[in-house]
């Protein structure tokens, strides 16, 4: 749990301190806030099993910025980006989880069942029978996932 909290601090500080450059300010003001979670967006994407989450609306930043705006003065510090981006983020995080937990936890489960079934079926049981579980489970679980990536493209 602590490495984890320790790599979001170093993903968050980096995004902050990019943006800070990019804009000469100290603090985030909402557009840079909206740029840095297009910037969390795009490294999310990179690396999922999945084709794309969509950034939350203008909306949904402001809503958040406010509610980590401790002092009130507008802009989000350091440590308010921080909360920020974990609350940004709390929604995509459980999506992301139910679809990786369909894809690698419950399809190969589900894929040994149906070949338990199938293996029953004339003509169609020898072909299966004739598959080793791991290369049938494989199989199942790659098409899920392919699946996933063609729904959301």
């Amino acid at each position: 749990m602590y490495l984890r909290k320790m790599q979001i601090k170093i993903i968050t500080d980096r995004i902050f301190d990019t943006i800070k450059n990019d804009s000469g300010r100290v603090n985030l003001k909402f557009e840079d806030l909206y740029i840095a979670v297009l910037l969390v967006y795009n490294d999310i994407n990179k690396f999922l099993p999945v084709t794309h989450i969509d950034p939350p609306s203008k909306a949904k930043v402001r809503e958040i910025m406010k509610e980590c705006d401790f002092n009130l003065d507008g802009e989000i510090d350091r440590i308010e980006f921080y909360d920020f981006i974990r609350r940004i983020t709390s929604d995509t995080v459980t999506i992301v989880s139910k679809r990786l937990l369909l894809t690698f936890a419950i399809a190969p489960t589900v894929a040994l069942l149906t070949k338990k079934i199938t293996e029953g079926i004339p003509h169609v049981g020898n072909m299966v029978r004739s598959l080793p579980n791991s290369v049938y489970a494989s199989t199942v679980t790659l098409a899920v996932w392919w699946h996933q990536k063609q729904k959301l493209s």
